[in-house]
């Protein structure tokens, strides 16, 4: 088995020298994991990998400062014009605690991105956004890049998913700007399952980018959206959740795409009237993430498995390290398989209650 770091450690303590909540996971590194997998798993299509991602995982910080983004109803920037909105709205937008490069460190390899231009603002530039504004995504596209050139053999997913306020001229600048930050790190369409680790190293590529738009038919570095489903199950019921995941793997198509269990819950509009003070984190990410946990737990990677499994607030349990070690399962089972190829088994029922098995080999 290859190693997994986050587990069995004293607490972490905080800059100002107390110990963090028990709630959250401390964060040891798993910053080289793909590098350090065995040759028969960085051999498989990435596809059959367990790969931990996180959702809307650029909002670690947003402007409350700046107006409400393009992606909210008339109505919502209308009312926010009032500081003390945007300052509750801030608790609803942020769904990560960590930074790009502290998510990277802790293992996750796929990040969910939504992008909009400011409206009024001159020039072209490109923002993360979820209700609020984020960093500009040239900011974080290079200190993801800055990563992957200090880990030369890890692959990251990049999904770029929803677009606001963005014409033609800011789709081409933001794709400029990818091609400028990672050059030849970038991985070109091909068929997914040859996409494994050990063809990427080959070819010194690293990021896979997704963009769900129709230029990306136009650009070789561009992957389509419909290669990597992501379906929502848009509840704020665990139980529900849970058998989302469980349905929408079990349709999971065989060949052809990855897939993202999006392993999250969505307030409604009566959530935010109720707990409106209280946050998404509080309201429901900090109590329902103990049972989403114990799902990933009881998951297995493959060509019908999990795949990507994304989540808010990575750092709040061993959900990176979890998932990695996910892949210790295919190992068990290549080793199984090759015990039985070559040969044939013969079960002696006579010596005991229970049976004996012998494993002869034909060659």
């Amino acid at each position: 088995k290859f190693r997994v770091s986050g587990r069995n450690k004293p607490a972490r303590m905080s800059s100002a020298g107390s110990a963090v909540p028990s709630g959250m996971a401390t964060q040891r590194s798993n910053a080289d994991w793909m590098g350090s997998l065995p040759p028969v798993l960085s051999a498989l299509p990435l596809s059959t990998l367990a790969i931990p991602g996180s959702h809307d995982s650029f909002s670690y910080w947003v402007d409350d400062k700046s107006p409400v983004g393009p992606d909210q109803a008339i109505a919502i920037r209308r009312i926010a014009k009032i500081p003390l909105v945007k300052k509750l709205m801030k608790k609803w937008s942020v769904t990560q605690n960590l930074s790009f490069k502290e998510q990277l460190d802790s293992g996750i390899r796929y990040f969910d991105l939504r992008v909009s231009s400011k409206p009024g603002e001159a020039g072209q530039e490109i923002y993360f956004i979820h209700g609020l504004f984020g960093t500009t995504v040239c900011d974080g596209l290079v200190e993801i890049n800055n990563f992957l050139t200090r880990y030369p053999k890890e692959v990251i997913f990049l999904d770029f998913n929803h677009f606001y306020a963005m014409d033609m001229n800011h789709h081409m600048y933001l794709i400029s700007k990818i091609e400028e930050i990672f050059g030849s790190k970038l991985c070109i369409k091909e068929c997914v399952e040859n996409v494994t680790l050990q063809n990427l190293w080959e070819k010194q590529q690293q990021v896979l980018v997704f963009y769900h738009h129709s230029i990306c038919e136009i650009y070789p570095i561009l992957w389509a959206g419909n290669k990597m489903p992501a379906p929502w199950a848009n509840t704020t019921n665990v139980h529900k959740l849970l058998q989302f995941l469980e349905t929408t793997l079990n349709e999971r198509a065989k060949h052809g795409t990855f897939h993202v269990s999006q392993a999250i819950l969505t307030p409604r509009v009566k959530t935010f009237a109720r707990h409106l003070s209280r946050g998404l984190k509080n309201t429901l990410v900090h109590r329902n993430l103990p049972f989403i946990l114990n799902w990933v737990k009881l998951q297995k990677p493959g060509i019908m498995g999990v795949n990507i499994i994304t989540s808010d607030f990575v750092d709040q349990v061993d959900f990176a390290a979890t998932i990695i070690g996910l892949n210790n399962l295919l190992l068990e089972g290549k080793k199984n398989h090759d015990c039985l190829k070559g040969g044939f088994i013969c079960i002696d029922y006579s010596t005991s209650t229970l049976p004996t098995i012998f494993l002869f080999d034909t060659v």
